[in-house]
């Protein structure tokens, strides 16, 4: 892929994951979506920020607009990453095992292509942490923008998580456990920040 997701248009980053091409592929999916995540998030403060009623929340939500840019472009960067470190690691499994590339690459490969998902179940933790502290402190009329920022920011961590879950054979047996219980307890925590977003939303 030579373009990056950021520089492409939209219906082409659709076709792209639409393709029969092993990446772009859920990896990706997952970080295209926490990236509209904050972005949605990211209309709920600007249209928050400067109101008079919401005086005491002004340097706090200045603060989160530059959090939210900066959590966009991590997650469409973490999406870049995803697809060409699942790339490597295709052409390697399409090798014999016994085939010297492959020996010498396996350990390398699997590591990239498990350390996009984990970063970006992290960043989707983050973002719905951010989104939570937001409650109560927006535009009321962006409560539904603000649920949906956290519906989308769960459903990124979920995503990340199932990138992670289908990946941990490749891991060695002394990493599984770590790498599961970690991914675990991430998307729990996930799921619960969404739920108490949506539920002050209503």
């Amino acid at each position: 892929m030579s373009q990056t997701f950021a520089d492409m248009r939209l219906n082409d980053l659709l076709d792209a994951l639409a393709s029969k091409c092993p990446a772009p592929g859920g990896g990706a999916a997952a970080g295209i979506v926490g990236a509209t995540a904050a972005a949605t998030a990211q209309m709920v403060v600007a249209y928050s920020q400067g109101r008079k009623s919401l005086a005491e929340h002004h340097s706090f939500l200045d603060d989160a607009s530059g959090r939210l840019t900066r959590a966009r472009v991590m997650f469409l960067t973490l999406a870049d990453e995803d697809a060409a470190a699942y790339g490597v690691l295709n052409t390697l499994m399409r090798l014999p095992e016994d085939h010297p590339d492959r020996a010498a690459g396996w350990a390398e490969a699997v590591d990239g292509a498990m350390a996009p998902p984990r970063a970006t179940l992290a960043a989707a933790v983050e973002l719905l942490r951010l989104c939570e502290e937001l409650c109560g402190k927006i535009n009321p009329n962006l409560r539904s923008d603000l649920g949906v920022a956290g519906v989308l920011g769960e459903a990124a961590a979920r995503s990340a998580a199932w990138n992670i879950s289908i990946n941990l054979p490749l891991l060695g047996e002394d990493q599984r456990g770590s790498v599961r219980a970690e991914a675990e307890r991430q998307a729990a925590d996930a799921r619960a920040r969404a739920e108490r977003i949506e539920g002050h939303c209503v």
